[in-house]
């Protein structure tokens, strides 16, 4: 019951903070996308030490800094963010005799799949649609786990994550429809079936994203990425939906809906 409260109280201060730095948006919202960036790089990084795999910190936070500033300047020098990025790591490699090509590798994964990925909340800064990240992946989440545990029979991955269910996985998607419809209805979104639509495959996405940091947690042998939240872990074990459901949601609405 002390473990369920103390999950409950950093869960509703996570999400105070969230509704207010969304709501503020611009710098403060690509500030805090990348704080969590680094928090979660580092995260990444220390589990992957456990497998013998030695990613160059130093260039992960540069490469979530540069994106950062990318993300200020309206997303205009993306492309020399990275060039910048594969440049220092293709000199470490030249230079440095204890960095390995799996160790540079995996570093540069890593910005691609946290701050990259994550930055894409950004670009939906200040529109109606930005809601649609947080509501689907978190909704998804939330309706997964109620009827996994009310109805959960069949195993979804159970060499990956044992508790996740057919039935959860199904019921998530259900969730993130009509939560999808409701927030539609309330803010004259549409049309409608493409939101429906979007609320499918954004639900699909977040369940994989959960999946992905799952398999590598189970190949670094952890448990929880961290403690930074009671009760929910890392950043990674609160994130790992949004990681990859809001570039998907992104691009979705700037082709289909924009």
């Amino acid at each position: 019951m002390k473990d369920l409260s103390k999950r409950f109280v950093s869960g509703l201060i996570g999400l105070i903070l969230l509704i207010f730095i969304v709501s503020k948006g611009e710098n403060l919202l690509s500030f805090a996308i990348y704080i969590v960036s680094i928090v979660g790089l580092r995260e990444l990084y220390k589990a992957l030490e456990k497998i013998d795999i030695m990613p160059v910190y130093i260039v992960g936070y540069l490469g979530a800094t540069g994106l950062f500033i990318n993300a200020i300047l309206l997303n205009k020098y993306l492309g020399l963010v990275f060039t910048f990025i594969i440049i220092i790591l293709l000199i470490l490699i030249m230079m440095n005799k204890n960095i390995s090509i799996k160790d540079i590798s995996v570093t540069f994964l890593g910005i691609l799949y946290i701050p990259f990925l994550m930055f894409h909340i950004a670009y939906l800064d200040k529109t109606k649609y930005i809601w649609l990240i947080f509501i689907i992946a978190f909704g998804t989440d939330t309706f997964a786990y109620i009827a996994g545990n009310l109805f959960g029979k069949m195993k979804l991955c159970p060499k990956i994550s044992p508790n996740k269910t057919v039935e959860g996985s199904i019921g998530g998607i259900i969730g993130s429809i009509i939560l999808t419809i409701i927030y539609s209805i309330s803010f004259r979104l549409a049309p409608m079936w493409k939101l429906i639509l979007l609320a499918v495959l954004g639900s699909i996405i977040a369940q994989i994203g959960d999946l992905v940091a799952s398999r590598i947690k189970r190949l670094c042998g952890i448990k929880d990425y961290g403690f930074i939240m009671p009760g929910h872990g890392g950043v990674l074990d609160r994130f790992d939906s949004i990681i990859l459901t809001a570039p998907v949601i992104y691009y979705y609405i700037s082709i289909f809906l924009i």
